[in-house]
């Protein structure tokens, strides 16, 4: 079994994996699974360990860099006065940090010539 981060550099190093719109996580489990012979549930484990492992070290250190892929990190919102517009009053929502991805620029160039390309 492999760990996270040789999992993670494995589905960078796959191309095509994502052939529709929309994926959801199964099927680049299925995918996976399919193109390497590990077993589904192996598979599995390793990407909800994965996502397990950001998430937490997000919430604990605020940043996650994968080079060439992008940055997980936590962003600041400041306070601010909102309205709730079935009432018609104002309420005031607190300063709070909330998740957010900042793609590399080589993913960003990526996705630029693919879509250059496509069009």
């Amino acid at each position: 079994m492999c760990t996270p981060t040789q999992f993670y550099w494995f589905i960078i190093a796959q191309r095509n994996i994502l052939t529709s719109n929309q994926v959801t996580k199964s099927e680049i489990i299925s995918e996976i699974a399919r193109k390497t012979g590990i077993n589904k549930s192996n598979v599995q484990l390793a990407v909800e360990v994965l996502f397990r492992s950001i998430q937490s070290a997000v919430s604990e250190r605020g940043q996650v860099h994968f080079r060439g892929f992008g940055s997980f990190l936590l962003k600041k919102r400041a306070r601010k006065i909102a309205r709730n517009i079935t009432q018609n009053t104002a309420i005031i929502i607190e300063e709070h940090y909330v998740p957010s991805f900042k793609p590399s620029k080589a993913f960003i160039d990526k996705i630029k010539t693919r879509v250059k390309d496509s069009v």
